[in-house]
C-alpha cells in the first residue's frame, strides 16, 4: 500500500505533537511512561518550599512538588506527585526540611508502618523540621534580649561612672595612684636595703643559724637524757614524800601529836605560856638578886629571904 502525501503529513504532525508533549513533560520532570500518584499535604507554613521542590524517601528522590494553594482557613495545601512504584503507608509523614542553610526547602517522606497504602488523591500527615537558620533564629531571640539588657546595664553603669568620676574624684584618683606609685617605689628601696643588709651580715646570720643548730642539738641531748632517766622512780618518791607531808598536815589539823596539840590544845598552850612567864620571872630575879642563888660572900653577909614579885610588876612585865 502506497502512502499518500496527506497520510505522511498526518503521521509527521502526530509524531511532532507527541514529541512536543513528551519533551514538555520531560522538561517539567514528569516521565510519561511512569505511573505517578498525586498526594496532598496540609501545612501551617510552607516558607521556602516552592513548586518543583524535590520529594524524597531516605534521600532517594521519588517525586516533586506540583503546586501550592491555600484553603478557606488559610492553610497551605501542597500537591505532590510521587512515583507509584514506591508503596507508601497512610501512616507516613511528609516533613518539610532544609537540606542546606542557603538552599530552598524540600519534602521528606518518613515511612510509616501498616499495610494500608496511600492512594491517588489522599492526604498525608504533615510535619516541619527546623533548619539550621531557624534553630539559630530561635536561639538568638532570647540571646538578643539578654544582649539588649546587658547593653542597657552597661550604658547605665557608664552614666553612673561618669557622674561619680567628676573632676574632684578624678583628681583624688590621680593622687591616689601617685601615692601608690610612691609607696611601691619606697617598698622597692626598702627591699634593696634589706638585701644589702642581708648580704653584709651573711656571715653573722650563718653563725647565728649554726648556734641555733647547736642549741637544738643540746636540747635534743637533754631530751634524750630525760627520756633515759628513771623518771618513774623519781615521781614515785615524790609522791611518797607528798603523801608524808599531807599526813603531817592532816595530823596538825586534827590536833594529834605534840605539834598538833600545841596548835589545837588551848590548855597546853596556856600551860606553855605560863611556864614561859615563870621562867622569865626566874631569870629576872636571878639578874636582880644573884646572891640568892650563888653564895659568894667573903665576910659572911646574911642572905636576904626571897620576896616574890608583886602582882603589879608581874602584870607590868
Amino acid at each position: 500500500m502506497k502512502l499518500t502525501r496527506e497520510i505522511k503529513t498526518a503521521i509527521l504532525v502526530i509524531a511532532s505533537i507527541s514529541l512536543f508533549i513528551w519533551g514538555y513533560s520531560f522538561l517539567k520532570g514528569k516521565d510519561l511512561f511512569v505511573n505517578y500518584k498525586t498526594i496532598f499535604i496540609k501545612y501551617d507554613n510552607v516558607e521556602g518550599l516552592e513548586p518543583s521542590s524535590a520529594v524524597s524517601i531516605n534521600g532517594k528522590s521519588i517525586g516533586k512538588v506540583v503546586a501550592i494553594t491555600l484553603d478557606k482557613n488559610w492553610k497551605s495545601i501542597v500537591e505532590i506527585q510521587i512515583d507509584g512504584a514506591y508503596p507508601i503507608s497512610k501512616s507516613s509523614i511528609a516533613q518539610i526540611y532544609a537540606p542546606s542553610p542557603i538552599g530552598g526547602k524540600q519534602i521528606a517522606i518518613l515511612p510509616g508502618k501498616g499495610s494500608d497504602l496511600v492512594q491517588d488523591g489522599d492526604f498525608l500527615k504533615s510535619a516541619s523540621k527546623l533548619g539550621l537558620t531557624d534553630e539559630l533564629s530561635n536561639q538568638l531571640v532570647p540571646l538578643k534580649g539578654k544582649v539588649e539588657t546587658l547593653l542597657n546595664n552597661t550604658n547605665e553603669l557608664l552614666v553612673n561612672l561618669n557622674q561619680v568620676l567628676d573632676k574632684s574624684t578624678q583628681s583624688n584618683l590621680k593622687n591616689s595612684i601617685a601615692s601608690l606609685d610612691k609607696t611601691l617605689t619606697e617598698l622597692s628601696q626598702i627591699s634593696k636595703s634589706v638585701n644589702i643588709m642581708l648580704a653584709e651580715n651573711k656571715s653573722k646570720l650563718n653563725n647565728t643559724l649554726t648556734n641555733i643548730d647547736k642549741t637544738s642539738a643540746n636540747f635534743a641531748a637533754i631530751s634524750d637524757s630525760l627520756s633515759n632517766a628513771n623518771l618513774a622512780a623519781t615521781v614515785s618518791n615524790l609522791e611518797k614524800t607528798l603523801a608524808s607531808v599531807d599526813k603531817i598536815m592532816s595530823d596538825l589539823q586534827a590536833g594529834t601529836g605534840t605539834m598538833g596539840k600545841m596548835l589545837k590544845d588551848d590548855k597546853m598552850y596556856t600551860n606553855f605560856t605560863k611556864a614561859s612567864k615563870e621562867l622569865e620571872l626566874l631569870l629576872e630575879d636571878v639578874r636582880l638578886h644573884p646572891t640568892r642563888y650563888v653564895n659568894v660572900s667573903l665576910f659572911g653577909k646574911k642572905e636576904k629571904p626571897y620576896v616574890a614579885p608583886s602582882s603589879e610588876n608581874t602584870n607590868k612585865d
